[in-house]
Protein backbone atom coordinates (compact mmCIF):
# COMPACT_ATOMS: atom_id res chain seq x y z
CA UNK A 1 0.00 0.00 0.00
CA UNK A 2 1.56 3.19 -1.10
CA UNK A 3 -0.27 6.68 0.26
CA UNK A 4 -0.19 9.58 -2.13
CA UNK A 5 -1.52 11.78 0.79
CA UNK A 6 -3.73 14.12 -1.65
CA UNK A 7 -4.59 17.73 -0.21
CA UNK A 8 -8.57 18.00 0.29
CA UNK A 9 -10.90 18.10 -2.52
CA UNK A 10 -12.69 20.42 -0.71
CA UNK A 11 -12.13 24.36 -0.12
CA UNK A 12 -12.66 25.98 3.21
CA UNK A 13 -15.50 27.38 1.97
CA UNK A 14 -16.95 23.97 1.43
CA UNK A 15 -16.16 24.84 -2.63
CA UNK A 16 -15.03 22.23 -4.76
CA UNK A 17 -10.97 22.55 -5.06
CA UNK A 18 -9.78 21.76 -8.58
CA UNK A 19 -6.05 20.38 -8.67
CA UNK A 20 -3.75 22.14 -11.11
CA UNK A 21 -2.13 19.16 -11.35
CA UNK A 22 -1.52 15.12 -10.33
CA UNK A 23 1.37 13.78 -8.07
CA UNK A 24 4.85 12.98 -9.64
CA UNK A 25 6.26 9.27 -8.82
CA UNK A 26 8.94 10.95 -7.24
CA UNK A 27 6.79 12.20 -4.42
CA UNK A 28 4.51 9.11 -3.79
CA UNK A 29 5.25 7.68 -0.10
CA UNK A 30 7.02 4.33 0.17
CA UNK A 31 5.98 0.76 1.12
CA UNK A 32 5.20 0.21 4.81
CA UNK A 33 8.46 -2.67 5.91
CA UNK A 34 7.33 -5.00 8.72
CA UNK A 35 10.61 -5.22 10.54
CA UNK A 36 10.54 -9.31 12.29
CA UNK A 37 12.84 -10.93 14.78
CA UNK A 38 15.13 -13.17 12.98
CA UNK A 39 18.55 -13.77 11.09
CA UNK A 40 19.47 -10.40 10.16
CA UNK A 41 18.33 -9.00 6.65
CA UNK A 42 18.40 -5.81 4.78
CA UNK A 43 17.64 -4.83 1.40
CA UNK A 44 19.37 -1.20 -0.41
CA UNK A 45 17.41 1.16 -2.03
CA UNK A 46 18.51 3.46 -4.50
CA UNK A 47 16.68 6.79 -3.69
CA UNK A 48 16.09 10.33 -5.52
CA UNK A 49 19.92 12.17 -6.08
CA UNK A 50 21.83 8.96 -6.04
CA UNK A 51 22.06 8.01 -2.17
CA UNK A 52 20.97 4.64 -0.73
CA UNK A 53 18.65 3.83 1.82
CA UNK A 54 19.15 0.73 3.86
CA UNK A 55 16.18 -1.02 5.14
CA UNK A 56 16.21 -3.77 7.86
CA UNK A 57 13.80 -6.86 7.08
CA UNK A 58 14.77 -8.89 10.10
CA UNK A 59 16.65 -7.92 13.00
CA UNK A 60 18.53 -10.37 15.44
CA UNK A 61 20.07 -7.88 17.87
CA UNK A 62 19.76 -4.39 19.45
CA UNK A 63 22.39 -1.52 20.04
CA UNK A 64 21.93 -0.28 23.38
CA UNK A 65 24.53 2.03 25.62
CA UNK A 66 27.16 0.43 22.32
CA UNK A 67 26.79 -2.85 23.30
CA UNK A 68 24.60 -5.55 20.92
CA UNK A 69 22.07 -7.57 23.06
CA UNK A 70 19.97 -10.47 21.62
CA UNK A 71 16.24 -9.79 20.89
CA UNK A 72 13.76 -12.16 22.54
CA UNK A 73 10.56 -10.96 21.82
CA UNK A 74 8.37 -7.49 21.06
CA UNK A 75 6.41 -7.14 24.43
CA UNK A 76 4.60 -3.98 23.29
CA UNK A 77 4.33 -1.88 20.44
CA UNK A 78 1.87 1.20 20.53
CA UNK A 79 1.89 1.92 17.03
CA UNK A 80 -0.65 -0.47 15.70
CA UNK A 81 -2.59 -2.98 17.84
CA UNK A 82 -1.70 -5.55 14.94
CA UNK A 83 1.84 -4.98 15.16
CA UNK A 84 1.60 -6.34 18.53
CA UNK A 85 0.48 -9.44 17.67
CA UNK A 86 2.43 -9.85 14.87
CA UNK A 87 5.47 -8.73 16.61
CA UNK A 88 6.76 -6.31 14.35
CA UNK A 89 9.60 -3.61 15.36
CA UNK A 90 9.15 -0.38 15.06
CA UNK A 91 10.51 2.87 16.74
CA UNK A 92 8.53 2.90 20.09
CA UNK A 93 8.18 -1.04 20.61
CA UNK A 94 9.10 -2.43 23.79
CA UNK A 95 11.69 -5.27 23.31
CA UNK A 96 12.50 -8.02 25.83
CA UNK A 97 16.60 -8.69 25.47
CA UNK A 98 18.59 -11.19 27.95
CA UNK A 99 19.77 -7.81 30.11
CA UNK A 100 15.57 -6.56 30.25
CA UNK A 101 13.20 -4.40 28.61
CA UNK A 102 14.32 -2.07 25.53
CA UNK A 103 12.59 0.51 24.08
CA UNK A 104 13.57 1.42 20.45
CA UNK A 105 14.60 4.55 19.37
CA UNK A 106 15.39 4.04 16.01
CA UNK A 107 13.78 3.54 12.75
CA UNK A 108 14.51 0.04 11.44
CA UNK A 109 12.71 -0.16 8.44
CA UNK A 110 14.02 3.28 7.42
CA UNK A 111 17.75 3.39 9.27
CA UNK A 112 18.56 -0.57 8.78
CA UNK A 113 19.89 -0.82 12.31
CA UNK A 114 18.13 -1.28 15.72
CA UNK A 115 19.12 1.30 18.84
CA UNK A 116 17.48 1.66 22.03
CA UNK A 117 17.71 2.90 25.79
CA UNK A 118 17.34 0.15 29.21
CA UNK A 119 13.59 0.80 30.08
CA UNK A 120 13.52 -2.11 32.83
CA UNK A 121 17.17 -3.84 33.98
CA UNK A 122 16.56 -7.54 35.12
Amino acid sequence: MVFWCLKSRRKSTGGRALTNRKKKKFERGGYFIPVKIGTRKVSVNRTKGGNYKTKMLNAEFVNVEGKKHKIMQVVKNNANFRFNREKVITKGAIIETEKGHVRVTSRPGQDGIVNGIFVKSV
